[in-house]
C-alpha cells in the first residue's frame, strides 16, 4: 500500500490526472498494472499502449469501463475495459465501481484506484486494504501533530538513554533501566513509521516533514540495536535479529508492560525481576568513540567481556588487543574516560 500511495502522491503525474478527473466531476476505475493476471480478468476495451499524461487520463475517464496502466504508470495500456473479477470474492462495498475495485484488489496483487463521481473521493485498494486519499491540508495537520508527539517521545528517550549511560558507568544498571530504553525506542520507532506513511502520501508537499523526521530519528535505530547487543542473552535459537523482530511484533498493550518487553532479552532466571542487576558488554558506549571500527569493538568485547573491565583497563592492556596500537589504545582510554565523566555529570547536574 505504501508503494501504491507513493504513485498517487501530490507532484506525481498520476495524481495530477486524478485531480483533473475530480475537477471534471467524473468517476474512474484505474488498474495500475498490465501483467497476465490483470489481462485475464479484462474483457473488451481498446488497446492503446500510449505514453501516460494527466490530460489523456482525464479524457479517457469520459468513457465507461476501466483504464489499465503499466505497473510504473508510465504508459496507458488499455481503456474502456470491462473488469470481470470472481463474483465470489467477498466485498463490503455497495457501489458497482467500488465493489469491482475491491474484488479485483483482493484477487490480484496490483493497486486499484477508484474515483467516486458522486462523493468526489479517491480510494486506493491493495489486497485486503483500502485507503481513501485525504485532503492535503488535513493530512499536513495530522503529520504535524504526529511530529510533535514524536518529538516529545524522543526527548523522553534521550533522557532515559542518558540515564542508562550514567548507570552503566557506575555499574548500577537494573533490568528496569534497560527495558525502559527499549520500550521508549520502540515507541519512537512506531510513531516514526506512522509519520513516514503520511510523508509518502504527501509526496512533494512532505519535504519539510521528511527533514524533521530524519533529524529526530538520527541514531535511534542504532541505539536500540546496541542496547540489545549489550544485554541480550543469545542462544542458538534466539539471536539479535530475532529479538529485534520480537520487539517490533509486540502489541501496544504488551509494549506498555515492562516485564513483557524484558522477555525479549532472554535473561537468566535469577535476573528476570525488573530490579535485578545486569552488566552491559560495552557496545553502546564504545560506539560513541569516533573512528572505532566494528571489528575492533568486537575484539575489545571478546577480550574484556563487560564494560566495567573495559573502563578499568590500562593503555597497555588495550594495546594488547588485536587491531589496536598504542595511539588507538590511548584514544580509547581517553574516550571512555571522557564519556564516563560526561554521563555522570549529565545525570547529577
Amino acid at each position: 500500500m505504501i508503494d501504491a500511495l507513493a504513485q498517487v502522491a501530490p507532484g506525481s503525474p498520476l495524481r495530477e490526472g486524478l485531480d483533473r478527473i475530480l475537477q471534471a466531476n467524473m468517476g474512474a476505475l484505474i488498474v495500475v498494472g498490465d501483467g497476465p493476471d490483470v489481462l485475464a480478468i479484462c474483457s473488451g476495451g481498446f488497446l492503446l499502449d500510449a505514453e501516460f499524461s494527466p490530460q489523456r487520463l482525464s479524457e479517457l475517464a469520459k468513457m465507461d469501463g476501466a483504464i489499465v496502466l503499466a505497473s510504473d504508470a508510465s504508459r496507458i495500456a488499455r481503456a474502456n475495459v470491462h473488469l470481470v473479477p470472481n463474483p465470489n470474492v467477498p466485498t463490503s462495498e455497495t457501489g458497482t465501481r467500488h465493489r469491482t475495485a475491491e474484488r479485483v484488489a483482493r484477487s490480484i496483487n496490483v493497486p486499484i484506484i477508484s474515483v467516486s463521481e458522486d462523493l468526489g473521493l479517491v480510494a486506493v485498494y491493495r489486497n485486503e486494504m483500502k485507503h481513501p486519499l485525504e485532503a492535503i491540508p488535513r493530512l499536513l495537520n495530522r503529520t504535524n501533530q504526529a511530529l510533535q508527539t514524536l518529538e516529545r517521545y524522543k526527548t523522553r528517550l534521550d533522557a532515559v538513554s542518558g540515564n542508562l549511560s550514567a548507570l552503566e558507568v557506575e555499574d548500577l544498571v537494573t533490568v528496569r533501566d534497560v527495558v525502559s530504553v527499549l520500550q521508549r525506542a520502540e515507541m519512537v520507532r512506531r510513531i516514526a513509521e506512522e509519520v513516514d506513511g503520511y510523508i509518502v502520501e504527501l509526496g512533494a508537499d512532505g519535504r519539510l516533514a521528511l527533514l524533521q523526521l530524519d533529524e529526530l530519528m538520527g541514531g535511534v535505530e542504532d541505539d536500540r540495536r546496541l542496547v540489545l547487543k549489550d544485554y541480550l542473552q543469545q542462544t542458538p535459537r534466539w539471536d539479535l535479529d530475532a529479538a529485534m523482530h520480537a520487539l517490533g511484533e509486540l502489541s501496544t498493550e504488551e509494549l506498555v508492560d515492562l516485564k513483557i518487553v524484558g522477555d525479549v532479552l532472554k535473561l537468566p532466571e535469577q535476573a528476570v525481576e525488573l530490579d535485578a542487576s545486569v552488566q552491559p558488554r560495552g557496545y553502546r558506549l564504545l560506539s560513541k568513540i569516533p573512528r572505532l571500527p566494528d571489528a575492533v569493538t568486537a575484539h575489545l568485547i571478546a577480550r574484556f567481556g563487560n564494560l566495567q573491565k573495559l573502563l578499568r583497563a590500562t593503555i597497555e592492556e588495550l594495546d594488547d588487543v588485536e587491531g589496536i596500537g598504542g595511539v588507538r589504545a590511548r584514544a580509547i582510554k581517553e574516550g571512555l574516560s571522557r564519556l564516563a565523566e560526561t554521563s555522570i555529570l549529565d545525570r547529577y547536574s
